[in-house]
């Protein structure tokens, strides 16, 4: 399977966890732009040589894509880009014909503008240093009320954050002009409360037919999931081989599968209508939303292909970056005789230490697919799910041969979400290479030893702040 993958910007888990992902099929042949080009917290996107290579692209089965990137810069630029409308407008149609040219499913994404409650403009205008915090309280009693209210905001700074709310509006409801161009279109929102524009944007949206998810990192992802799964069980690719070979199935790759079942399991199963941190949607809801845009079927235990174990929270979803905390995991926990796999969401912003202890105490054999606890409820949900997927339709021959990047997969989330996040990052002052190392150390020999691999790894941070690490294996 040949896809086309275009991020949101450069983080590794936007950049460098597809390719992990897709490593461990060796039937898929991910295309993606130069890491380079896309942007970064404070570089936008260089939207030129993407669409040169969109342009350049070979015959792919599908493309993935975050929409954002080719129409303002990134995710981040979405917020921050001065482009007026007339301009991201062109660059769109743009985008169009050379996606029409290329005759693959397209599977997209566009983001609802957030709105979030502080007065932190590291990922937002200049101004946000000051009037974040006054801004979402304008839109969400604007939104609550019904009408715009009066507010101490300077006027032009109010002016220039609507007209760019409407200008991103504006493009979104562009993409639902189209039509069924889109094999998959997603509007992603995150940081959300039960008031806001952006809410108020998400429900005007769906009015005109779009569909709108909670999350935003994860979606490509998830949508990354739904193409394979689509490749794999969908007629169209059997189709179109027969149709190149003239009917000669003599050499087809294709083994089609019927729908991926996935079980959810809770382990606090009295609390899944708890709403994570971040998110406008139960636990519950999120974890079903997740498995079916990923084109999987939520079912009962008895008849899943794949368990997925949620160690959801007690009351609240806690926070160790934040100092929130939260009940930790403190019950039995048996490793099934079937696949599965395990979202770590009882914390936003890394593991729950005391879960993965006793995760530690059981055999990853050939059932174990994967573990995650990455960000917010989404994230880790998204990324799970599709790494599982994977794996899951992988030719059982090329698998044995890719087994090992599976193990180095899940070597980086551990490292990643476990060791760093919930442990590391606490002890560091400021983003480090060498003093994360040394940290580190301890963790990465327990997951050595778990996996009975060993790697030569380093770390950096290639947003110079402690949010994200990179965990590279040599």
């Amino acid at each position: 399977m040949n896809i086309a993958f275009v991020p949101i910007d450069n983080r590794p888990v936007c950049y460098t966890l597809p390719e992990q992902i897709c490593a461990i099929d060796g039937n898929i042949k991910l295309f993606m732009p130069e890491r380079e080009w896309l942007g970064d917290l404070a570089k936008y996107a260089d939207t030129d040589k993407i669409f040169e290579w969109m342009k350049a692209l070979p015959q792919v089965d599908a493309i993935v894509l975050a929409l954002d990137t080719l129409a303002y810069g990134g995710l981040i630029s979405s917020r921050r880009c001065e482009d007026t409308l007339e301009q991201i407008k062109e660059r769109v149609e743009n985008l169009k014909i050379i996606l029409k040219e290329k005759n693959a499913k397209i599977y997209a994404f566009s983001s609802i503008m957030r709105i979030s409650n502080n007065n932190i403009n590291e990922e937002e205008k200049e101004y946000w240093n000051l009037w974040g915090k006054k801004i979402f309280e304008y839109s969400y009693n604007t939104h609550k009320n019904g009408s715009p209210l009066k507010s101490d905001i300077p006027a032009e700074i109010l002016e220039d954050y609507l007209s760019t709310r409407k200008r991103n509006f504006e493009i979104n409801k562009t993409y639902l002009k189209w039509g069924d161009f889109f094999n998959t279109l997603v509007f992603s929102k995150d940081d959300c409360a039960e008031y806001g524009l952006n809410v108020q944007e998400a429900q005007e949206l769906e009015k005109l037919g779009g569909f709108v998810k909670t999350g935003a990192d994860e979606i490509p992802l998830t949508l990354l999931a739904r193409a394979v799964n689509e490749f794999y069980t969908g007629k169209h690719s059997f189709q179109t081989f027969l149709a190149k070979n003239a009917g000669d199935t003599s050499s087809s790759p294709f083994t089609l599968h019927p729908s991926l079942k996935i079980a959810p399991v809770f382990l606090e199963p009295s609390c899944k209508d708890l709403i994570s941190n971040y998110e406008d949607v139960s636990i519950e809801q999120s974890v079903r939303g997740q498995i079916e845009l990923a084109g999987c079927t939520v079912c009962k235990y008895d008849e899943a292909d794949i368990v997925l174990y949620v160690n959801n929270f007690k009351e609240h979803q806690g926070e160790i970056v934040m100092k929130i905390l939260t009940e930790p995991f403190g019950s039995l926990w048996k490793q099934p005789d079937k696949p599965y796999m395990i979202a770590d969401v009882r914390f936003a912003n890394g593991a729950d230490n005391a879960f993965v202890e006793k995760l530690f105490e059981t055999d990853f054999d050939e059932n174990f697919y994967g573990y995650a606890a990455w960000n917010t409820s989404a994230n880790t949900l998204g990324s799970l799910i599709c790494s599982a997927v994977v794996k899951y339709h992988s030719n059982p021959s090329s698998f044995t041969l890719h087994s090992s990047l599976f193990k180095q997969l899940q070597t980086v989330r551990f490292l990643d979400d476990w060791a760093y996040q919930a442990n590391v990052r606490q002890k560091l002052l400021k983003p480090d290479e060498k003093e994360i190392k040394r940290l580190i150390k301890p963790f990465e020999d327990r997951i050595f030893e778990k996996f009975g691999e060993k790697y030569e790894i380093n770390y950096k941070f290639p947003w110079h702040r402690l949010f994200e690490v990179e965990v590279c294996i040599s």
